[in-house]
């Protein structure tokens, strides 16, 4: 009589481990993109939320499903035990929090920039690295889809010699959180950083010039940037311009890419005058804004680095390099 075959079990899949958050913020920010992000991935539980408004706490905690509710945050972390904590609020209000946290041993996520200097960055850094937890800044630009196929693409064919990175927009007054922080160091620094990303290396030299146009702070800022790799990076940034845009380019021998997140990327190879087409929404297999300008890719990534724990791309320690050039930019002016 023939033995009966028996059947091998498959294998049981692994429970996916969730990463427990707690989130100190209910702003547009947090609401817009970097809440929707999370909500979207499985493996992240979104524990408790905190606001000094309760009122905001509760509409947010409402449409994100999130159980717990706070208006003191250290009364959320020492009931909930997150393993990460979202911190997302001004540059300026941000310090005392964000070390606290770090000193109570959570990974951390914060908006950019990581404090008003680079010296408050520095500290930061400092902390986190005392503390053996992962600190990473919300610089989005360097996981925009488009971006990073663009880049890929350039890459394979040859190292970056020649980068740009344009952001311009019409607020000339912009006065950010009423003086408390300067234009290039708030806002301005996502180009800054982004110049840092696609030419690599450490910053050699920098000729700037800084303007006041038409207002009573610098709100334009250009600079050549060189670097260690031995690519130059250009940066404009003017907020006196007539609509806002925010661009790259990417150069090697022999191929160009061109990549405007909220509209459209290019690619032409040596000397072709019909490039090869690239839309946001395609890189990104979404057309929901936090996919295509790289929100989801920048809170995915931390997800990963906590579950990892490797370092972030945008860490705490990597992006003092990025507002110690900031200061620079301010301190190499072409007189």
């Amino acid at each position: 009589m023939a033995k009966a075959k028996t059947q091998k079990k498959k294998p049981r899949k692994k429970a996916l481990r969730k990463v427990r958050v707690a989130l100190i913020g209910a702003g547009g920010m947090a609401n817009g993109v970097h809440y929707p992000s999370l909500s979207e991935m499985k493996d992240v539980e979104m524990a408790a939320i905190c606001d000094v408004l309760r009122a905001k706490a509760k509409a947010t905690a409402k449409r994100f499903g999130i159980a717990k509710v706070y208006v003191d945050y250290g009364k959320m972390l020492d009931e909930v035990k997150p393993d990460a904590v979202y911190v997302l609020m001004p540059p300026h209000h941000l310090f005392d929090i964000a070390v606290d946290v770090l000193n109570r041993k959570h990974h951390l996520f914060i908006e950019k920039p990581p404090g008003v200097t680079a010296f408050q960055n520095r500290q930061l850094a400092m902390h986190a690295k005392r503390n053996k937890v992962l600190g990473m800044v919300g610089f989005q630009r360097r996981y925009v889809p488009l971006i990073n196929t663009l880049k890929k693409k350039v890459e394979k064919r040859g190292s970056i010699h020649t980068a740009t990175a344009n952001f311009i927009k019409f607020s000339p007054d912009v006065d950010y959180y009423d003086g408390a922080i300067d234009i290039l160091s708030c806002d301005a620094v996502h180009a800054v950083d982004t110049l840092r990303y696609l030419c690599g290396g450490k910053v050699v030299n920098v000729a700037s010039s800084v303007r006041s146009i038409d207002a009573a702070n610098p709100n334009a800022f250009y600079a050549i940037v060189t670097f260690s790799t031995g690519a130059v990076g250009i940066l404009t940034t003017n907020w006196a311009a007539g609509h806002r845009v925010f661009s790259v380019e990417m150069h090697t021998t022999g191929m160009s890419a061109y990549a405007e997140p909220d509209v459209r990327g290019a690619l032409y190879k040596e000397g072709s005058t019909e490039p090869e087409r690239y839309e946001p929404a395609d890189c990104a297999g979404s057309d929901a804004a936090w996919h295509r300008l790289g929100f989801f890719g920048e809170n995915r990534h931390f997800i990963d680095c906590v579950k990892t724990g490797k370092q972030p791309c945008s860490n705490l320690a990597d992006t003092v390099e990025t507002m110690e050039l900031v200061e620079r930019i301010y301190q190499s002016q072409i007189r």
